[in-house]
């Protein structure tokens, strides 16, 4: 691997699911400007995620869609114009 490509400030940071409320500590570069307190009684950093592996249907199993900006809705309206 190439030297100082990488960064190294690498610290513990809480990732959240907004989906379904799973959190996880992991060490992470991303930045954050809200904290939580974490189960060891010490406070992290919090990234909050749309969706993560305990409710993204590939990893679940489960067909369902999460759908926060109403994406499938605009599509389905533009292009079922051109299917009549």
């Amino acid at each position: 691997m190439k030297k100082g490509i990488h960064p190294d400030h690498y610290r513990l940071v809480v990732f959240k699911d907004m989906s379904n409320g799973h959190t996880f500590l992991s060490r992470s570069t991303a930045a954050s400007k809200e904290t939580v307190k974490w189960e060891d009684g010490k406070e992290y950093p919090l990234v909050k995620l749309e969706i993560s592996n305990t409710s993204h249907p590939f990893f679940t199993g489960k067909n369902v869609l999460v759908d926060t900006a109403g994406r499938i809705d605009k599509f389905k309206k533009k292009y079922a114009k051109k299917a009549e």
